[in-house]
């Protein structure tokens, strides 16, 4: 059964995939937001608060694999205290479109995880929305789920 929060996560999906669709294929800002996610991947290796205060948007909407969406608040707080911690992040497939102001990214992420002391592993399909926000590329939106 659908909760609002997998509803919401799946209309934002879908929202950003039909943005992309009318996305232009040339390079644009595409590097800029990618090495913006390249950031935000070393900063969640190595949780810095400041760095993930800078590339993290004031109403960020962070939607997990398991359903579970956090605040710009607890996405950081989480990192910091280990609640959330990523021992490596290993990113592929990864396609990055840019319209205007609105940078979209997916990609596979694959990780090993020590949340809150227990070893795992993860391997995600992911997608992001980012907003440039005075001159800085800020994530906006992220939703993960789970390869089978």
């Amino acid at each position: 059964m659908f909760s609002f929060k997998n509803l919401f996560a799946l209309v934002l999906a879908a929202a950003a995939l039909c943005a992309c669709s009318a996305m232009p294929s040339g390079s644009g800002g595409n590097d800029d937001v990618g090495a913006a996610a390249e950031r935000l991947r070393l900063a969640m290796i190595e949780p810095d608060a400041t760095k993930l205060d800078a590339l993290v948007a004031e109403g960020l909407n962070y939607g997990h694999s398991s359903g579970r969406v956090d605040t710009k608040a607890s996405f950081i707080g989480d990192l910091m205290s280990g609640a959330s911690d990523f021992v490596t992040i290993g990113i592929t497939e990864q396609t990055v479109k840019v319209s205007d102001n609105v940078g979209v990214i997916r990609h596979v992420l694959t990780a090993t995880t020590n949340d809150s002391g227990k070893p795992g592993a993860v391997k995600l399909n992911v997608l992001q929305v980012w907003q440039r926000q005075g001159g800085a590329w800020k994530l906006l939106a992220r939703q993960a789920v789970r390869v089978s």
